[in-house]
């Protein structure tokens, strides 16, 4: 089975998955997200946590039929970005100051030489939309307790209050969808 992790960072999922990511770590097997060095249809699964987001409206949607043309028909996208209908929920009823949603909206980070910063955001209806067009289906929310992947903390698990995953609120938009 073909398990890729995209934009992976310092986060190793282990020998049964490949790691891609721009970034200079000893477990990446590649550094391009954005053209993959797979066939057509030989990927069973893609697992990218927070990293669309870096993709303005357009350019994500080339990102996403080249994951597309490598993944098996049937096979899963399960990717996880800043979810912004909870954040602004949790901004307007005041439970949160502004200062707790800089990072997950605007997300600087180093890349080499470099800073880059999110581009966009989503609620589930608008990534929904961008996948369908792309040629996903069955796009649905998953619950990231319910993932092989659960054991390895990532941002598919941040909640506010920071850490607080039995009694805070996920602002994390966790979404798979199917290959057509």
């Amino acid at each position: 089975m073909t398990k890729l992790h995209l934009g992976c960072g310092k986060r190793n999922f282990g020998s049964e998955w490949v790691h891609i990511d721009g970034g200079d770590h000893p477990h990446l097997h590649s550094h391009d997200i954005v053209n993959l060095p797979f066939d057509n249809c030989s990927v069973d699964l893609i697992y990218c946590s927070h990293v669309l987001e870096y993709f303005d409206r357009e350019e994500v949607k080339v990102v996403l039929k080249e994951w597309h043309r490598v993944l098996k028909p049937s096979s899963l996208l399960r990717i996880a970005v800043p979810d912004f209908k909870t954040m602004a929920k949790l901004y307007v009823s005041q439970e949160f100051k502004l200062e707790s949603f800089l990072g997950p909206l605007y997300g600087k980070m180093q890349m080499g030489e470099n800073f880059i910063y999110h581009k966009t955001v989503y609620d589930f209806e608008s990534l929904k939309l961008i996948l369908q067009f792309c040629g996903f289906s069955d796009v649905e929310l998953y619950d990231w307790r319910k993932t092989e992947h659960c054991h390895l903390d990532d941002q598919s698990q941040a909640y506010l209050p920071k850490m607080d995953k039995e009694n805070g609120t996920l602002i994390s938009l966790n979404v798979e969808a199917k290959r057509k």
